[in-house]
């Protein structure tokens, strides 16, 4: 059995939004087939904390505006690994180094990659989590 329709448009609307605050190596997976309490995993990452809150507040936002709300919140005062529950999909925003220690994508690299279009529409993000100078302004707004 593969992901609901609607986990995926979830999903897809939670990635577009990590990568319009300039996530990194952002990937949707099909876990439906390994486990029964979600569809879909977003994996994306951010080199400081201020950036995986930002990432997140505007998933929050982008799946609000389309109807959901996540029924568990976790990990956001750190800003390390923050990990929204919306049951069908789960998203975890990962501060880079959290991301190579725990590597989740190799955990779950059985499962079906889950194309999205529009990743990658808005840059990547130097060093310092910042784009060009014209996105580090606009991400501020």
């Amino acid at each position: 059995m593969s992901a609901t329709t609607e986990a995926i448009e979830m999903a897809r609307i939670a990635a577009v939004a990590a990568d319009e605050k300039l996530a990194s190596d952002v990937v949707v997976l099909d876990v439906s087939e390994q486990l029964v309490i979600t569809d879909c995993f977003v994996i994306a990452s951010a080199p400081n904390e201020r950036q995986v809150n930002a990432i997140v507040e505007n998933i929050e936002d982008r799946l609000r505006e389309a109807g959901h709300k996540p029924v568990r919140r976790e990990g956001t005062r750190e800003g390390r690994w923050a990990l929204l529950d919306f049951v069908d999909v789960v998203i975890h925003v990962q501060h880079n180094e959290e991301r190579n220690f725990y590597a989740l994508d190799r955990l779950w690299k059985d499962c079906p990659t889950v194309p999205v279009e529009g990743l990658g529409l808005h840059g990547p993000a130097d060093a310092n989590g910042a784009g060009t100078a014209a996105e580090a302004e606009e991400s501020e707004l």
